[in-house]
């Protein structure tokens, strides 16, 4: 089996991955709420350098193509689908301007020959970004402007058969309906029992659980999260506790490394911090061993 990701930080084997191109090219800033610094060209130069970071530590890449279709965010292949042990899940995207992007993983995943468990059906919305996997049978899953509860309760019925309960937490606003909080935005896991958080916005039974679960929680330091739009704090693990996040947050950086950790990091002044988006939010497991 080449496919099943019930874990946030085991070895990352495979993943699904879209290299943006004309749409991030044509896309308007002010349509995809893309703050100041956005530069499509440098962003897909960003991208490139982001891609071969993954790929260099033998993790093979399901590619989703970019031909045009307008769909700048789809470069963020975390959100629109999850993927278990017993095959992938589609989404149901929150945002107005995703709602095309599922199809593109369904159709990813018949071609890879990745079987679909399920799909989160309207009124529901489930974002992948507001799925964290606690542990191999917890998914803890963020309630907030991309993430209702009808969505919540349509995922667990579909896990519940495999044994996984699927729990739910309330998410604060924020800074408001048009940006993006997903519950990966205020929690990274960075090793088994290990997760890089900023506390100030964590719910405080989610908080509690890691706690119960044994969790080591590093807090990054709030003038990086403030300075980074929060993206000091998205961190992705290609194996335990060896980790890839955006250049420029020494301080997140230390805490990291002082934990034990091997940072690796990449300039995406372009890519990730206008765009909202950082390293996890450019992958989605689709195996993780």
């Amino acid at each position: 089996m080449t496919y099943g990701s019930q874990s946030m930080a085991a070895p990352l084997k495979r993943v699904a991955m879209r290299k943006p191109g004309k749409s991030l090219l044509s896309a308007k800033a002010v349509d995809w709420h893309y703050g100041p610094g956005f530069d499509g060209a440098r962003a897909i130069e960003q991208f490139d350098v982001f891609a071969d970071l993954v790929a260099s530590c033998g993790t093979e890449i399901i590619w989703i193509e970019d031909n045009g279709d307008g769909l700048a965010d789809a470069m963020f292949t975390h959100d629109p689908s999850l993927v278990s042990d017993h095959g992938a899940i589609i989404l149901r995207m929150g945002k107005p301007g995703r709602m095309a992007e599922p199809d593109l993983h369904a159709a990813a995943y018949e071609a890879a020959g990745i079987p679909i468990l399920g799909r989160i059906e309207a009124p529901g919305a489930v974002e992948g970004g507001d799925c964290v996997w606690v542990d191999t049978t917890t998914l803890a899953v963020g309630r907030g402007v991309r993430t209702n509860q009808a969505g919540i309760e349509q995922l667990a019925a579909i896990l519940a058969p495999h044994g996984v309960s699927v729990l739910g937490f309330d998410l604060p606003l924020g800074n408001g309906a048009d940006a993006c909080l997903h519950l990966m935005s205020v929690v990274s896991p960075l090793d088994e029992r290990l997760a890089l958080v900023y506390a100030p916005m964590l719910p405080v039974a989610f908080w509690q659980l890691l706690k119960d679960r044994g969790y080591t929680l590093l807090e990054a330091p709030a003038d990086e999260f403030a300075a980074s739009n929060g993206l000091n704090l998205n961190v992705l693990p290609l194996t335990p506790g060896d980790v890839l996040m955006v250049d420029g947050f020494p301080k997140t950086r230390a805490l990291m490394e002082n934990a034990k950790c091997r940072v690796r990091v990449f300039n995406a002044d372009a890519l990730c911090i206008p765009c909202e988006g950082g390293p996890t939010c450019l992958t989605r497991p689709v195996w993780r061993e």
